[in-house]
């Protein structure tokens, strides 16, 4: 089973944008910037769901992705593939990663920018050091 350390804990803080890969049931890959990857156990993570209406399309044909992230500190990179689980619109996980989006936010001077839509969990199937 994997295993989220923490040093990769600390490339899950919105500090860098996340890399999603999403592919339609064609084939078709698209590739998106998320502000958070959020831990929620260490078998799942919650993505933001902002602006990717492309990925979420893409999830409802493919429910496999893969997401980069990246450590600000040492810029060490990870690479998690992950099968989409469920969308939640309230509860615990969604406003955890509301107030993060939002302090995101305030340090970029963009407050009231961002809304999040949805926190998309998914199933952690591997995560790799790819540097």
């Amino acid at each position: 089973m994997p295993q989220i350390t923490e040093h990769i804990r600390g490339a899950m803080q919105g500090i860098i944008p996340s890399m999603i890969i999403t592919t339609s049931k064609e084939g078709i890959p698209n590739i998106s910037y998320i502000s958070q990857v959020f831990y929620v156990d260490d078998s799942h993570v919650a993505l933001s769901h902002q602006f990717f209406n492309k990925s979420i399309r893409n999830l409802h044909e493919n429910p496999y992705v893969c997401v980069n992230i990246v450590n600000p500190d040492d810029c060490k990179t990870w690479k998690f593939n992950l099968v989409f689980s469920h969308s939640e619109t309230e509860g615990e996980i969604f406003e955890g990663m509301r107030a993060q989006l939002e302090a995101i936010a305030s340090m970029m001077g963009m407050e009231n920018v961002f809304s999040l839509k949805a926190s998309e969990i998914f199933r952690i199937v591997s995560i790799e050091n790819i540097n």
